[in-house]
């Protein structure tokens, strides 16, 4: 008795499934060849994504390189061209070397007299929240030593609060700058303490702690 209700248990099982696969099977067909689909379309992006990756890497290198050739003897309107190239590049470039061509292109505007174009760019840089933190924060210290002075004071410390913090890896240069703002203001007994604090600190790269010393000794000469 028991062998036949197993098998009539069976035959129920087997009579449902069929049903189920004639109700549902055209819309399991679609969920699979949907699932299909979209592995396939993942492979194709990140088969895409490589071959603009490749052809990115191989415009920055070649324009690079052409800077890096011409650059100890580039004039100014060759150093704004070569900056502009850099900038237009980087309007379609994949994230990471469009970030490396706007830090290319900032450097050549300010080293030819334009740091008005620098500073948006390192500003942009900063604000971008898809770029890799290490690099906004580099961009936002780049801006700050050079707004230093012609920026709001109250805007340069704010850029430079973050960065000055020990957990942060450019916090030796980040407090430099900010002991200069000290200065900037009048407020000696601050920039010293600073300036004392850098030079005191070994996770400080040794040229900024040399530096620090160097102006520890003309404040208190």
């Amino acid at each position: 008795m028991v062998d036949i209700f197993d098998e009539v248990s069976d035959d129920l099982r087997t009579e449902r499934a069929i049903a189920l696969a004639r109700r549902y099977g055209g819309l399991l067909i679609i969920l699979l060849v949907l699932v299909l689909l979209g592995v396939g379309g993942k492979q194709a992006y990140h088969w895409y994504q490589g071959k603009q990756n490749d052809k990115a890497a191989t415009s920055f290198l070649a324009l690079t390189a052409q800077i890096d050739q011409a650059e100890p003897n580039l004039s100014n309107a060759q150093r704004l061209n070569y900056a502009r190239s850099l900038t237009d590049f980087a309007a379609n470039a994949p994230e990471g070397y469009k970030t490396l061509a706007d830090f290319r292109a900032a450097t050549l505007y300010n080293d030819a007299g334009q740091p008005a174009q620098a500073e948006a760019l390192w500003t942009a840089i900063g604000r971008d929240g898809s770029t890799d933190p290490l690099l906004r924060d580099l961009a936002n210290l780049l801006w700050a030593q050079h707004a230093l002075g012609t920026a709001p004071d109250a805007d340069v410390l704010a850029r430079l609060k973050p960065l000055a913090a020990i957990s942060n890896p450019y916090h030796g240069l980040a407090q430099e700058t900010q002991a200069l703002l000290y200065l900037h203001e009048g407020k000696t007994d601050l920039a010293k303490a600073l300036f004392s604090q850098i030079a005191s600190d070994p996770a400080t790269p040794e040229g900024v702690r040399n530096r620090a010393d160097g102006m520890l000794a003309q404040l208190n000469g």
